[in-house]
This record gives structure tokens, C-alpha cells and sequence, in this order.
């Protein structure tokens, strides 16, 4: 019996519709760092932050070859100068030296007595033209008084503050004093108080406003054909100066060449070079080495940091107040390893089992391939946001550090060591204190949100769909 045929047409049957086209998707796919990039623009934060970061790199690599100004050149002239622009000067002479005026007639202090009981120095004027080079004063002298103390303040003096101690005279019968300490062309208020066994509580005060004024010889620097009587124009110095007339501009370019770039770049990254290798080796090969190598974490995480970093300075022959970047670099490095050995070693445990791994160790993959090509790629996300989390700490180690007088000193710039200078001109100069802070809580912000955001970004369970 021979079978019927189906063909077309035949009854019963009826040929199955084929569709034109084939459904696409709405949009193409995006790779995994596309769409990290896409996730991170969002996070305005971070794209701040980013740019913040990108500025401070460009101000430590960039900015000196535009500030060409010796960052340790001294400029005895323009000592704890404000931030500003230049400032304008009289050449005048260097003062005659100045010799102490002696009240005549005045009989020895008696011993013993209360300078709380002592009347406040009459007839305090002024001697000359006050300048910023020199400001004179005289007074008249006061029966009882073993000697004088000067005070200075920017501001009236009210409620029992006269300002700073400027200087002192030990001799009740000299009745003069000269001020030549930082100086600037603004208002000051000086007080003078007789002492003896204590200061006197009566104190006579006026105000003086300084002339600005160079010598001739610093003028010179600036302008080589200056002359006396001419007005001058100083160079501009938008950060102002330290207090040994240097440019804090170049200084704070100078210290961000070791806070951020060589402290809070290159240890780090150092670190997680070392920490990648160790975690990688550990997860993949596993069993005795893998506990060999966390032991060996364990000991190293236990580490106290000062104590090590001691040991480094003196093993490298860094004595007491010594800048030695090396030192610091060192310790920095071999002990901040160990969080990123332990988080590439919980990567690497998760994916050596996984199919891809399996097939390309089917293909004949040996171990240093498959961490090379397969392995540690993988664990590029994690590995990324824990280095933009290890730079502030770079930072803040550094800068804290040199301010306790263990990391880099003076005269080499950092952003810690600078603060360590301005903290004891806080009271007259705050921006020698403020200035190279604000830079530091900046750039540790900006790195801790960057890495906030590169932590979202990088989550593949936040992964655009």
C-alpha cells in the first residue's frame, strides 16, 4: 500500500507562516565597563570628585612647569605675607641700629614689690616713621618697675587681652623697644605694662599703622635698577608666603609631588601589586600554601605600623628630624597588603571553578595563564575600588606623620610637614596652617567619594538591563 503524499495543498494541511524578520533587541548590549561608566556618570558626587582628583594630579604634575618660582627660595622681605596680590613698597634706607633710651634719674626698683600695684608707663609714643622694617616706641618710665613687656594686637584691646607678647625689657630705666616682627601695612594696637614680681594689671596703649617699606637691597631682587623713595610692585603670591618668605604656591606643588603623587600614588599601588599576587597565588593554588601564605598575613596585619616604621628608618640609616620619603615608602608598602590579599583571594576562590576557567584549563591552559589571562582580570573591578580607597589613607598616613614629626621634615615640602610649620603661626598667619589642610581633608574626600561611586558602578547586580 503505498503511503499518500503530503505536499502542498493537500488536505487537512496548510503550510506554516515564516516571519519576515527576526525580533531584535530595543538596544544593543553593553559591555561590563560601558555600562560602569554609564552608572558612574550618573552619581554626580563622583563625577565631582573624579575631576577633583584629575586637578590635583594636574597641579602636581603640571602645575610646577607653569609656577616657575623656587619652592625654597626665602624671601626675608615678605615674611607670613597673606594670600593676595603683589603688594606695593617704599624703598627706604635699612634702619640706623637702635640704640636704648635711658631715663635719667630714676631711682632703683625696690625688691619684692607687686607689679599689680605698679601704674601704667605715661607718654607712650611713637619714634620715627613706622614702617614695616621697624616700628619704635618709647614711654616714660615707671618708679618701682624692674622692667617692661610689649604687647601687639591686630585688634583693640578689651576684656584683659592685650594680644601677643612682642618683646620684653629687663631694665626698669630703659623705656624703649623696637618691633620688627612680621610686620604688615595694617593697623596695630600696642600695649605696654611695667612689671615686677608680676605684670602690672594698667597697661598704656596706641595704635600704629606701618608704612610698606623695603630695603634697597631687597628691592633689588625684584626690580635690579630700584632706587630709595621709588614704589615697587612684588610679584604676586596667590597663596601668600611662609614664614621664611617662600612661595607656598610652589611649596604646596612641591609637597603634592610626595603626599599625593609618591605617598598617595605609589605606595599604594605598590601594596596592591604585592596583595594581587599573594591572594591570587593563595585562592587558586590553594591547600598548604594557601594556608602558609595567610598565616604569613595574619602576622603581618599584627604588625604595629609606628614600631615597624621605626625600625625601617633606623635600618636605613634615617636619624632623628631626617626627611626620608624611602623609609616612609617602605613601610607604607610592606604592610598595606594584606586587606587586598585577603578580598583577591575571595575573588579568586569563586571563579577558579567556574565553566570558563574549566574550559580554558580543558584547552591546556597552565596556572600563570589562567591567573594572567582569565583570573585577575576578573577581579579588576574589586581590586580598582580598593586602591581608590587606599590613596586617601596614603595620604592621611603621610600627613599625619610629618606632623608628628615622623615622616618627611622640613626642609623638604609636604602637605603634612607644611602643616606642621604653620601650625605655630596659627594665631598670626592661619593660611600657612589652612591652606596645605584644606588641601589634604580635600583630596581625601574626593577619593573617598570617587570610590564610593566606582563601588556602585562596578557592582554587576546593579548592571543595567
Amino acid at each position: 500500500m503505498r503511503a499518500a503524499s503530503f505536499g502542498e495543498g493537500a488536505e487537512g494541511f496548510a503550510p506554516a507562516e515564516r516571519r519576515a524578520r527576526v525580533s531584535r533587541s530595543a538596544r544593543p548590549s553593553l559591555s561590563y565597563w560601558a555600562d560602569a561608566w554609564i552608572r558612574l556618570r550618573r552619581n554626580r558626587q563622583a563625577l565631582l570628585s573624579l575631576a577633583i582628583v584629575i586637578g590635583l594630579f594636574l597641579f602636581a604634575t603640571v602645575g610646577p612647569l607653569l609656577w616657575r618660582v623656587d619652592p625654597a627660595e626665602p624671601d626675608l622681605s615678605r615674611i607670613s605675607e597673606p594670600p593676595g596680590r603683589g603688594r606695593r613698597a617704599t624703598v627706604l634706607p635699612d634702619p640706623p641700629p637702635m640704640e636704648d633710651i635711658l631715663a635719667k634719674g630714676v631711682e632703683p626698683h625696690p625688691d619684692g614689690v607687686d607689679g599689680a600695684t605698679l601704674p601704667a608707663p605715661s607718654l607712650l609714643t611713637i619714634v620715627g616713621q613706622p614702617t614695616t622694617l621697624s616700628v619704635r616706641l618709647r614711654w616714660s618710665p615707671v618708679r618701682g618697675a624692674a622692667g617692661y613687656r610689649v604687647y601687639r594686637s591686630p585688634e583693640p584691646p578689651g576684656g584683659g587681652y592685650l594680644g601677643l607678647p612682642v618683646g620684653e625689657v629687663k631694665s626698669g630705666n630703659t623705656v624703649s623697644f623696637e618691633d620688627t616682627f612680621a610686620l604688615r601695612p595694617r593697623p596695630y594696637y600696642y600695649s605696654v605694662v611695667a612689671t615686677n614680681v608680676s605684670d602690672s594689671l594698667r597697661a598704656s596703649t596706641l595704635e600704629a599703622t606701618p608704612l610698606s617699606a623695603v630695603t634697597l637691597d631687597a628691592a633689588r631682587l625684584v626690580r635690579p635698577d630700584a632706587a630709595l623713595g621709588q614704589v615697587i610692585t612684588f610679584p604676586v603670591r596667590p597663596f601668600g608666603t611662609d614664614g621664611l618668605g617662600r612661595d607656598l604656591l610652589a611649596r604646596m606643588m612641591a609637597g603634592a609631588q610626595v603626599t599625593l603623587l609618591t605617598i598617595g600614588f605609589v605606595a599604594p599601588l605598590l601594596s596592591i601589586l604585592v596583595g594581587v599576587l599573594i591572594g591570587g597565588v593563595a585562592g587558586y593554588y590553594g591547600g598548604r600554601l594557601d594556608q602558609w601564605l595567610m598565616r604569613f598575613t595574619d602576622f603581618v596585619l599584627s604588625l604595629p605600623f609606628i614600631l615597624f616604621l621605626i625600625l625601617v628608618r633606623v635600618a636605613l640609616g634615617s636619624g632623628p628630624g631626617r626627611s626620608d620619603v624611602t623609609a616612609l615608602l617602605v613601610g607604607l608598602v610592606a604592610l598595606s597588603w594584606t586587606g587586598e590579599a585577603r578580598l583577591v583571594r575571595g575573588q579568586i576562590l569563586q571563579l577558579r571553578e567556574t565553566e570558563f576557567v574549566e574550559a580554558a584549563r580543558l584547552l591546556g591552559a597552565g596556572p600563570a595563564r589562567l591567573l594572567a589571562r582569565h583570573l585577575l582580570p576578573n577581579t579588576l573591578g574589586v581590586v580598582l575600588v580598593a586602591f581608590t580607597f587606599a590613596v586617601p589613607v596614603s595620604i592621611f598616613t603621610e600627613a599625619f606623620l610629618s606632623f608628628v614629626g615622623m615622616g618627611v621634615s622640613p626642609p623638604r615640602a609636604s602637605w603634612g610637614s607644611m602643616c606642621l610649620d604653620g601650625f605655630g603661626t596659627l594665631l598670626t598667619s592661619p593660611h600657612e596652617f589652612v591652606i596645605p589642610a584644606l588641601f589634604i581633608s580635600v583630596s581625601v574626600l574626593a577619593f573617598n567619594l570617587l570610590g564610593d561611586g566606582l563601588r556602585d558602578a562596578l557592582d554587576p547586580r546593579l548592571r543595567s538591563r
